[in-house]
């Protein structure tokens, strides 16, 4: 029965894990290939380092300024006389300066092909490629140095015509944070940048809040962007990479909720037209067709008259959106041309059908196909058309109260917009009552093959919608719907999606009349974010899209996500979506994987505190697996949380609840980011769970092995009977790593003081495998020693009635619970290891950051782990030395019992999205526990 037992809980973590190990595996690997370009440089790239004043260089001796060029270019201005448009790169986290030579390089072949009428010159800023995703404390210093670098770069140009007043800045990563926080400087002039272009930044929140310095300067950042949204002039362009960006996921970029639109933009790079793919958190930077948008976007915003880029707010938001939003395959106009003549040499057809294709090949001369809408406005709600032509003309017009042609014609071209192998154009026919004729325009082809398809059609008749599957069918159950109609386009809303946990796999199958390919394009729109996501394929074939969301729909939104289909009207559609379960566990962990330390050390906490109370309860610890399986329950610690998010919604809760200065509960910072889903917490916790299982069981057999290890090195006798708990030795330990945390990097401390620690249980262990040995050793040399006797005796005294036999040795009885001692301190401790483990981990970026940084100061400061190893390293060395023995008999064991289940709350509470908060919760119960040892 207990095999059995053992048995279900090990398959039940085992599935757990698996569903964890599926979850990482789709934020990870699924996800769309690399559809990216690489740029490439024509010329060998030069970065110029630019001589700064000597006190910034001892101010900031890590950070450096650079200008870009390359070959002439580079030669040409080595003697720094700029006469160009500044723009500014500040590279993210880990990132390198030299990352600006995309843009830089594309700017530049740019600027040739139009005889350098205008050019850019582009710096970049080297930030010895800092971790500051994971540690905060620099981020001010970067801020700092980065208005310092733009002071400089203004005052390269003192003395050109037309000097500029201001830079552009693209910041990629963290850079485009530190770009913000520019605004937040004491004196700073905003009039200073003109334009910032963000990738990847993730602006509404940290990835992982791993220290207090780096979730303050973000709620810096975002509270005066948020207070001072009407004030603030800069035009924003934020841009995510979809779902290769595993590391800043695309919802953290969108800047919806801190500045309005008119003034900022946040766009996924699978909608911006002509890129339509996915970038990962790298290729962002070097993506070429998303950095060619960027860059014809730049020279769309000079002004001819400063030759700088312009200040007219409205017309950068035109520009932005026509490069990053819908683009019409026209060149950019501040104010289009609408009206175009329509005279010369051209033939007219009149088209008086309702559905017309044309194939183009060898037309010697243009013609006008003329479309009368007076026969059509009473059957049809609508004309759609599209060109297989993808250059950047104008095809398509619109003639006012004319009978047959027009000589002057409304550009229709400015509504079209370039799909990846056509040009398409929708007009509803009731907007514009004034129109007698759609014209299209075809141009003499000269050798060149298109197709030009053009229908009128009912929307009503070609919307079909699309019901989902419930989340929990988990792929077992589909809905379908099918198109029969010959149709060019469709629309298909799909309803009831729009919470980031849905996942589905949405399967188009085609059929056609003739076995010849034809191009469909399938698009799926989300109109309350642009994060739209196109596909093409060849009909007739089978195609699978994915179905998910980088932003949850607000609550005040009506607004449907719809599928829309460009296709043959040759062919038939079958559309069939079910849910996606592995895709769902790649949504819980791409939106709550950051949390789930907090859950695996609840769940460790939990643990822990049923170990202390079965020593009050039996006197005795039970194993780490074993007391985990039965303590680390949902039930412990969710309500508790739930409890406190329903009383925090009444205003006199809310009140004592900030009379005690106690900070936001997690759970509402994550309804504030729609991130919030039912069953998450419960779904984390058991996640947790299974990980602190595993990991148990892993830590363990790590001990054992490295034990062996030791025991090959050096064979302890026996157990320590040092009776001091606090030796002179341990005391000079502390006081050394106490003096090291506190003037070099505390996460150092912690992590020696760790590493102590789990020598001292790898000790132990041994230890316990050595007197196991001899125990066995002493009872078989008993055994022996009592046969040898008794058979002597009766070969001496074979008459004698009375056999007596001799005693076990005395010093048995007082091994065998000495082993009983041992074994429980060393349960204790794996659990402490368990425990502390994550940590560990938790302060390991602020180390990393101060070995990188260990050239130009010893002292890490800001140091977010200095207050936290003053409470570690001590509590940890005495750990080491405690004995279970004198834990039973203390007084404060019940009080120290108690304590983990309220830390695990606490640490769910507060420290599930603000991790650096952990540590602290979880040194309390580890600091009674070490109380009680005295």
């Amino acid at each position: 029965m207990v095999s059995l037992a053992k048995a279900w809980t090990v398959t039940f973590y085992g599935v757990l894990a698996l569903m964890v190990a599926l979850g990482i595996w789709d934020v990870f690997f699924g996800y769309e290939e690399n559809r990216c370009s690489m740029s490439y440089m024509f010329e060998y790239p030069e970065y110029q380092k630019i001589n700064l004043p000597h006190k910034l260089t001892r101010q900031y001796p890590a950070y450096e300024l650079y200008l870009y060029g390359e070959g002439s270019y580079a030669q040409e201005n080595k003697n720094l006389m700029l006469s160009g448009i500044p723009v500014l790169f500040l590279p993210g986290n880990a990132g390198s300066y030299k990352q600006v030579r995309s843009l830089g390089s594309i700017a530049l072949r740019k600027a040739e092909d139009i005889d350098f009428k205008y050019h850019f010159d582009f710096f970049s800023i080297n930030f010895n490629e800092e971790l500051v995703a994971l540690y905060g404390g620099s981020l001010k210093k970067q801020t700092k140095f980065v208005h310092e670098c733009i002071k400089i770069i203004l005052k390269l140009y003192e003395g050109q015509d037309f000097a500029p007043k201001s830079v552009a800045i693209v910041g990629h990563s963290m850079g485009g944070l530190v770009a913000r926080a520019l605004l937040t400087i004491k004196n700073f002039k905003p009039e200073l940048i003109n334009l910032l272009v963000t990738q990847a930044t993730p602006h509404t929140a940290p990835v992982m809040s791993l220290d207090s310095y780096l979730n303050d300067f973000y709620k810096t950042v975002n509270n005066y962007w948020l207070l001072n949204a009407q004030d603030i002039k800069l035009t924003t362009l934020s841009i995510a990479g979809g779902f290769r960006d595993y590391q800043v996921r695309s919802g953290l970029s969108f800047l919806t909720k801190l500045s309005p639109e008119t003034k900022a933009l946040s766009v996924v790079s699978t909608a911006v037209p002509r890129t339509w793919a996915s970038t990962d958190h790298l290729s962002i930077v070097w993506c070429k067709q998303l950095q060619l948008a960027t860059i014809r976007a730049f020279f769309d915003l000079i002004d001819d008259d400063t030759k700088q880029i312009t200040v007219k707010p409205k017309k950068k938001m035109s520009v932005l959106n026509h490069h990053f939003i819908k683009y019409p395959a026209k060149p950019f106009e501040e104010i289009p041309n609408i009206v175009a003549d329509l005279t010369g040499t051209s033939k007219w057809v009149p088209v008086k059908v309702s559905k017309w294709t044309f194939m183009a090949f060898n037309e010697s001369y243009a013609m006008y196909f003329a479309f009368p809408l007076s026969n059509h406005r009473k059957t049809y709600s609508h004309i759609y058309c599209r060109n297989s032509i993808l250059d950047i003309h104008s095809w398509i017009y619109g003639c006012i109260n004319s009978v047959s042609m027009c000589t002057q014609g409304v550009d229709l071209s400015w509504k079209s917009e370039l799909l990846p192998t056509m040009k398409t154009f929708m007009l509803k026919l009731q907007d514009f009552p004034k129109l007698s004729h759609v014209v299209v325009y075809v141009p003499s082809t000269n050798g060149n093959r298109f197709v030009v398809d053009c229908e009128f059609f009912q929307i009503e008749l070609r919307t079909v919608h699309l019901p989902v599957t419930h989340l929990f069918s988990f792929g077992l159950t589909s809905k379908q719907i099918k198109l029969n109609s010959n149709g060019l386009f469709y629309t298909v809303p799909v309803m009831n999606f729009g919470q980031i946990y849905q996942a589905f796999i949405m399967e188009v199958k085609s059929k056609c009349a003739s076995t010849k390919e034809k191009n469909n394009v399938f698009r799926l729109h989300i109109p309350w974010a642009h994060e739209d996501f196109m596909t093409t394929s060849k009909a007739p074939t089978s195609t699978e899209i994915s179905l998910k969301l980088h932003v949850a729909q607000p609550e005040n939104d009506s607004h449907v996500a719809v599928f829309h289909m460009f296709t043959s009207s040759e062919c038939r559609y079958e559309i069939t979506i079910r849910t996606s379960f592995l895709q769902i566990l790649g949504q819980v962990i791409r939106f709550h994987g950051g949390a789930l330390p907090a859950y695996i050390m609840s769940s460790i906490l939990l643990t822990y505190g049923g170990q202390l109370q079965s020593l009050i309860s039996i006197g005795h610890c039970l194993d780490y697996t074993s007391m985990l399986d039965k303590e680390a329950k949902p039930y412990k610690v969710d309500p508790f949380v739930i409890i406190m998010k329903f009383l925090l919604g009444y205003n006199w809760f809310k009140q004592i609840w900030d009379s005690f200065f106690l900070p936001e509960l997690d759970a509402i910072f994550l309804n504030t980011q729609s991130m919030c889903f039912p069953l998450v917490s419960l779904v984390l916790f058991l996640f947790g769970t299974s990980i602190a299982y595993w990991g148990g069981i892993l830590s363990s057999l790590c001990v054992r092995l490295l034990s062996s290890l030791w025991l090959t090195l050096n064979r302890p006798s026996e157990i320590p009977n040092d009776p001091r708990l606090i030796t002179t030795r341990l005391s000079f330990l502390i006081m050394l790593l106490l003096i090291i945390g506190w003037t070099t990097c505390g996460a150092l401390a912690i992590l020696l003081i760790y590493l102590y620690y789990v020598f001292k249980i790898i000790k132990l262990y041994s230890n316990i495998t050595t007197l196991k040995n001899n125990s066995d050793t002493i009872q078989n040399v008993s055994g022996r020693a009592e046969n040898n006797t008794n058979s002597s005796v009766e070969e001496r005294q074979k008459n004698d009635r009375s056999q007596q036999s001799i005693p076990p040795r005395p010093d048995v009885l007082p091994l065998s619970l000495a082993i009983d001692n041992a074994e429980d301190n060393f349960k204790m401790h794996i659990t402490i290891v368990n425990l502390v483990i994550w940590v560990v981990l938790l302060s390991m970026p602020s180390l990393i950051y101060w070995l990188k940084n260990l050239r130009y100061y010893i002292r890490l400061n800001p140091d977010p782990c200095k207050h936290l190893s003053f409470f570690f390293v001590p509590t940890l060395g005495i750990l080491g030395n405690s004995d279970i023995v004198s834990v039973k008999s203390s007084k404060l064991l019940k009080t120290a019992a108690q304590f983990p289940l309220l830390v695990a709350i606490g640490v769910v509470a507060f420290g599930s999205t603000h991790l650096y908060r952990v540590p602290y919760f979880v040194v309390v119960p580890l600091l009674l526990h070490m109380l009680s040892s005295i």
